[in-house]
């Protein structure tokens, strides 16, 4: 005797929707800010791309105006190398790092 398979009943698929997200948003306070580098630095620390974006969103966070300012940097030029495509070299993005202490 041969039992029947029944095939599972599909419910309807609802499409998932997605929403952007930025990190920058969840960074409030200095230890924040200084825990989510710490990580980078520490899973990541050949990976200047990625630390150079980690800037990036604690830049944002804290106003790129504001650390351009602080940093005597243009916003262009602290966009240009904290950037997803930014150049995280000494003249890029991470002198902004030097230029902070």
């Amino acid at each position: 005797m041969s039992k029947s398979v029944s095939k599972p009943k599909v419910l309807s698929t609802v499409p998932t929707k997605t929403v952007a997200y930025d990190v920058s948003e969840q960074l409030r306070t200095p230890e924040e800010m200084a825990a989510y580098l710490d990580a980078w630095l520490e899973e990541a620390p050949e990976d200047a791309a990625g630390i150079a974006r980690a800037l990036g969103d604690i830049a944002r966070a804290k106003g790129m105006t504001q650390v351009a300012r602080d940093a005597g940097l243009s916003r262009e030029s602290l966009y240009k190398g904290l950037g997803a495509n930014g150049n995280p070299t000494p003249t890029g993005g991470t002198d902004t790092l030097h230029r902070r202490r």
